[in-house]
């Protein structure tokens, strides 16, 4: 049975196709990235779509974290979780560094991405923001289903752009992105993002990327089926406010809507407290923590199984915390 917590190294899948990746390296204290690794996957068990095992978290000794999981996943998740999901992690973590704004687009849910892709989820997320900017989500006002599919074939991008709603953040923010909403991260922006663990994207934009949308934009489905997973209808001010929380400092980070999905907690660190027992992955956002006796500096990441127990912390510093739902 797993028993300590395990430091994972950056897995920074190449070739993605927006630019980013040097915000992710400088906050690891690595080398710094090529122009196209804009996220570093932790703690994955899911890969790129299309690309099997490219995303896949690989410990120590060789082992993908997914194969590890499935031969214990009690070790690894718990009796609860295990009861409830089986070896199923319910949770993909994420550095996202935008080197330049995400183009439009939106996730299905798992009801669509069961009935068409046979996934056992979708692709509810969330941004805990470290380095702010601008991001967009949701529609601004109702759009029909022949108007939304004109500004795609027409790669109307500043109209696309226009109908959906800006919100400024700042570190301490987070925002939750249900499945079926359109959105995108403005260039500059630095987050953490949790999500159901897949890899789903229906691209409403690609001109300007490194992606041909007309083949990949729409999961292998057609634009016809994949735009039926989009929400067009409108996201009003109070809806939109739901999704959004400011300035956490301590605490659940998230809005409680993500609440069936995943968690976040911020954990400041001075002297000596505990991490509760649980699968976790966690991120050292500020200063220095010391995890179970090891020293972790900012921007070191560990998955941390539930064979571990109850955890001993210390040191001065903030830790972000992600979970799968409770069961």
């Amino acid at each position: 049975m797993p028993n300590a917590p395990i430091v994972l190294p950056s897995n920074r899948p190449a070739d993605r196709f927006y630019r980013g990746g040097r915000r992710i390296t400088d906050l690891r204290g690595d080398e710094p990235a090529k122009d196209h690794e804009p996220e570093d996957w932790i703690a994955s068990t899911t890969h790129v779509f299309g690309q099997p095992v490219v995303g896949e978290t690989m410990l120590p000794d060789g082992t993908p974290l997914r194969v590890a999981v499935e031969a214990d996943p009690v070790g690894w998740l718990g009796d609860a979780h295990v009861g409830r999901w089986g070896a199923d992690t319910k949770l993909l973590t994420k550095l996202l560094d935008a080197g330049q704004r995400l183009p439009v687009h939106a996730h299905p849910d798992g009801a669509f991405a069961a009935a068409h892709l046979g996934h056992a989820h979708g692709k509810a997320e969330a941004w805990v923001i470290l380095q702010g900017g601008t991001v967009y989500l949701g529609l601004r006002r109702e759009v029909g289903e022949e108007e939304l599919r004109t500004l795609v074939d027409e790669q109307a991008t500043t109209r696309l752009l226009d109908l959906l709603n800006p919100i400024e953040v700042a570190p301490g923010d987070a925002v939750f992105v249900p499945a079926g909403q359109l959105h995108a991260i403005g260039e500059g922006v630095l987050l953490l993002e949790v999500q159901e663990p897949e890899d789903l994207s229906i691209l409403l934009e690609w001109r300007g990327f490194a992606v041909d949308g007309t083949k990949e934009g729409h999961l292998g489905l057609g634009f016809d089926t994949a735009l039926q997973a989009v929400s067009r209808a409108s996201l009003d001010e109070r809806a939109l406010e739901a999704l959004v929380t400011r300035g956490t400092t301590s605490g659940s980070v998230l809005p409680r809507e993500a609440a069936p999905y995943f968690s976040v907690e911020r954990r400041p660190v001075d002297g000596e407290s505990v991490l509760g027992p649980g699968f976790a992955v966690a991120l050292v956002e500020h200063g220095d923590v010391v995890l179970a006796g090891r020293t972790l500096r900012r921007g070191a990441t560990v998955v941390v199984p539930a064979g571990a127990g109850a955890l001993a912390l210390a040191g001065n510093g903030v830790l972000l915390v992600a979970r799968p739902p409770r069961p």
